[in-house]
């Protein structure tokens, strides 16, 4: 049973994930009908991601010194700014600005401090037997909110559209609904009791200066090290994000747009229901052989997508590594809370969060030189089912004899 606490960190969730998916369908049609190019779009959202990052990196690093609550309020009164500011204006400078160093997600995916913190305090508020049970359902909320925002900021901006909005004006609209979702989401942020914060003289022993500027202490070897493996796996996933995995079924089967949204919209929804299963495995066999034993097969099924000879048999295998592929999601983040210490979770989650954005960030730059040559379209998958095996193994072999302490009693 979740406390007060750990309900509202869900509906903070949702809410947020939410204005993420409506603004993510409609940011790059809003900002080149402002007359921005192609290519200055592109520099937009880059630097966006960018600056979120370190944005993400500086809040989540003292957020368990300087308070949860304090922090998740900054980012979201950050999230309202950005978004306030991209309804406002059209000068290309002012929204390099405000995407820079506000919080706005191009993709409908977390962006800026907000889930490491909310992971730290959600466990600070179960129970350890209950945390990756947890996170399985913050999991499958967030995957709902994201595919029910798409849907809604899709059809809303239709609407508006019908109702003789122009298409500028109907995407606007969008976007000042993703602002006025970023203040709500402060105050709710506001109604975060204490006993979501690190108890009052926790500490940790370890090197002052990793301490002072990163938040970690004791735990700094495994943040590292968890940071090198999960940066590999979001790299390897890189190169096969969904837009590209899209791509491939156009490029190679002629599949429409509307099929798209369909067949990605069904493996979203069956990846976020997978999570739920996780919490049941994780009890019996334990969260690093979890990890393990649900992502090798999803990716040798992904290995295998490209060598399916017709559409039906692409899509069931992609269906079916749907259905397993996120269930290292709620162990991998249960896991990282139960290595370190109370008063590290934050910075843990940031900088490990970081490591995986950065990862996934580089990938697709060498993905899209393979798409734009017929021969190598299907190379990505090989390369990413690859990388996600080596990054497997050296989690089983670096890991599994070291136990969170649920599993050590």
């Amino acid at each position: 049973m979740l406390t007060r606490d750990g309900r509202l960190l869900f509906l903070t969730r949702i809410t947020r994930l939410f204005a993420y998916g409506s603004l993510s369908v409609v940011l790059v049609f809003y900002l080149t009908g402002l007359g921005l190019s192609a290519s200055q779009t592109g520099m937009l959202l880059t630097l966006t991601l960018a600056g979120d990052t370190v944005v993400s990196l500086y809040l989540t690093t003292r957020a368990d010194r300087i308070g949860r609550r304090r922090m998740l309020i900054i980012g979201a009164v950050l999230m309202a700014a950005a978004g306030l500011a991209f309804a406002t204006t059209r000068n290309l400078v002012f929204l390099i600005v405000a995407g820079t160093i506000g919080v706005i997600s191009p993709s409908g995916n977390e962006v800026g401090p907000f889930l490491p913190i909310e992971q730290a305090a959600l466990s600070q508020v179960v129970p350890s037997h209950s945390r990756t049970t947890a996170f399985a359902w913050y999991t499958l909320a967030g995957s709902l909110a994201t595919a029910t925002g798409s849907l809604s900021g899709g059809i809303l901006s239709q609407v508006l559209q019908r109702a003789a909005l122009t298409p500028v004006g109907s995407y606007r609209v969008v976007v000042l609904l993703y602002a006025a979702l970023g203040v709500l989401l402060a105050v709710f942020f506001t109604r975060l009791s204490p006993a979501a914060e690190v108890s009052v003289g926790a500490g940790s022993a370890g090197p002052a200066a990793l301490k002072t500027f990163f938040g970690i202490g004791r735990s700094w070897d495994v943040v590292l090290k968890l940071s090198g493996l999960f940066a590999l796996d979001s790299f390897a996933g890189g190169f096969v994000v969904q837009s590209f995995a899209a791509y491939w079924f156009y490029l190679r089967f002629g599949v429409n747009p509307g099929t798209l949204g369909v067949i990605f919209f069904g493996a979203n929804v069956l990846a976020g229901v997978s999570a739920l299963l996780a919490s049941r495995l994780a009890a019996r066999f334990g969260l690093v052989k979890t990890m393990v034993f649900t992502h090798l097969p999803s990716n040798i099924l992904l290995i295998l997508v490209p060598l399916m000879p017709n559409l039906s048999l692409a899509i069931l295998v992609l269906l079916v590594r749907f259905s397993i592929s996120q269930m290292d999601v709620p162990t991998r983040q249960s896991y990282t809370m139960a290595m370190v210490g109370p008063e590290e979770r934050s910075a843990a989650a940031g900088i490990t969060g970081v490591a995986r954005t950065t990862g996934a960030a580089i990938a697709p730059f060498f993905a899209g030189f393979m798409f734009a040559r017929p021969a190598l379209i299907s190379v990505p998958f090989f390369i990413a089912g690859t990388l996600k095996v080596i990054y497997d193994l050296l989690l089983y072999n670096g890991f599994v004899a070291i136990r969170p302490p649920e599993e050590a009693r």
